[in-house]
């Protein structure tokens, strides 16, 4: 059943509305069937950005809702409880125009935010490589400036949206210092970029994640964000905003997965009665449901900081850790209740714990949130 929303405006109420409407009858109609193909829903991302569901964080000069973090998550946690794949990139485009709506000049803001933002231009993130996906820092891709413009060479692995992109928003490093690393807004046609082959994921099969080959890409000076060496800068503070985003998917997979386990056991009957009615197993879906509200909960925390102007590093990587953790519990208690139907693909409970496992695993590994929250905890005391 759909999530109880304490919103705090008439605009976010109808903004829900508006998503659980659009879920019921473009989105959860075709998630099976595309998931099962591998189909990648390009058409999707059109419609939630004709709807103004794609910039709803963003200020509405550029193109965007101007809405609060905490209304974007619950509308995030609603496309994904219909469909992680949409959810996912949702969260993953709204990243990738982290870079121009922080650190743009007004010219590359008016320039790029409006198709971006409205949905004509679809993003992909370009952080993680072969050998440096924990460790930013240690990335080889590099950036050489030759006059007004940067040619780059390297590989980008894990690229969700890989090869389907408009747009990559690319981490490069600009000179040997560590942090030497810059940022750069590269389109899809340009010369000598390239996708691999996308991954053969065991879940989310519809999102295509592949490995960007850049082979002496030039891109002009004015596709820089930031100034040289503030690429990791945006980088990080945009991973506090994009693990709240997978923290949402994370709540949604939960509320799913709880949506059909409660179904089908008050449906299903043995000894004379719906198997909800036997203790053990009211038990396990009493802990379910304690788990999914938790997970929003801490989700929404973490957003309400964001929206006040605190910091929330923190936060946000509790957020990511718990929700994503609780969507593996909670998705694996649902395919146990459903026994032996669980197992199979004509219910949807093994997609959705085949979907919440790499939620423990993208923007940053639950334990590299563990080192993020040791880490503040340390200096903070």
């Amino acid at each position: 059943m759909p999530a109880t929303r304490l919103l705090p405006s008439d605009e976010a109420r109808e903004l829900i509305e508006l998503t659980r409407d659009l879920a019921a009858k473009e989105l959860g109609p075709r998630a099976a069937r595309d998931e099962a193909d591998g189909t990648f829903p390009r058409d999707v991302f059109r419609t939630l950005g004709r709807a103004g569901l794609l910039g709803l964080p963003y200020p509405e000069e550029d193109g965007g809702g101007g809405q609060p973090y905490e209304v974007y998550l619950q509308v995030v946690e609603e496309i994904a409880t219909a469909w992680a794949t949409v959810g996912v990139g949702t969260s993953v485009h709204a990243l990738s125009c982290f870079g121009v709506a922080t650190a743009g000049t007004p010219e590359q803001r008016k320039a790029f935010l409006p198709d971006m933002l409205g949905g004509d231009l679809l993003g992909a993130y370009c952080l993680s490589e072969p050998g440096a996906g924990s460790d930013p820092a240690a990335m080889t891709t590099r950036a050489t400036r030759k006059g007004d413009t940067y040619v780059i060479r390297g590989a980008k692995a894990w690229t969700t949206h890989g090869g389907h992109a408009d747009f990559y928003k690319v981490m490069a490093r600009t000179s040997d210092d560590r942090n030497g690393i810059s940022c750069f807004l590269v389109p899809a046609d340009a010369e000598g970029l390239t996708a691999d082959p996308p991954e053969r994921k065991m879940g989310l099969t519809g999102s295509p994640t592949a490995t960007m080959r850049f082979d002496d890409v030039a891109v002009p000076v004015e596709r820089r964000l930031g100034e040289e060496g503030d690429g990791l800068r945006i980088a990080l503070a945009g991973l506090d905003a994009g693990r709240l985003g997978i923290a949402a998917v994370a709540v949604g997979l939960s509320q799913a997965a709880l949506d059909a386990a409660v179904t089908y056991a008050r449906e299903r009957e043995t000894f004379g009665r719906p198997i909800i009615e036997h203790q053990g197993l009211a038990f396990l879906i009493a802990d379910m449901a304690a788990a999914v509200e938790a997970s929003r909960a801490i989700c929404l925390a973490a957003a309400r900081r964001k929206d006040a102007g605190l910091p929330y590093t923190r936060q946000a990587a509790v957020a990511k850790l718990v929700t994503t953790d609780n969507a593996m519990k909670v998705t694996t208690d649902a395919v146990q209740i459903l026994g032996g139907y669980g197992y199979t693909r004509d219910f949807p409970v093994e997609r959705y714990m085949r979907e919440a496992k790499v939620t423990q695993i993208f923007e940053g590994t639950n334990q590299i949130q563990r080192l993020v929250i040791s880490r503040t905890l340390t200096r903070d005391g």
